[in-house]
């Protein structure tokens, strides 16, 4: 049930780890570890909102950002997939 990615068990990224264990753990821990990203989400889009206050332009930016720091982002998607990972399994137990 591991993903393409990985030959064994210590192996892979953070995406599939989160992946392998999130299809394994308990749901209402998963729920509420996914909750909390979502809620940080959407407190970070409403503080963009109060700079940025032209829709259009927000998503311009956004998109920019994606484009620009492809980099960044991938190693900030990466901790946040980990931390993730680490608050269902630090739960679980």
């Amino acid at each position: 049930m591991f993903s393409n990615d990985e030959d064994d068990f210590l192996m892979g990224s953070p995406k599939s780890k989160f992946y392998d264990i999130v299809y394994n753990a308990n749901r209402s821990l998963v729920e509420q570890s996914i909750d909390g990203v979502f809620d940080k989400y959407c407190a970070m889009e409403m503080l963009l909102e109060e700079f940025i206050k032209d829709d259009m332009e927000l998503e311009y930016r956004l998109n920019e950002i994606v484009l620009e720091k492809a980099d960044d982002i991938l190693e900030r998607k990466n901790s946040l997939y980990i931390s993730a990972t680490g608050d269902v399994l630090t739960q679980h137990e």
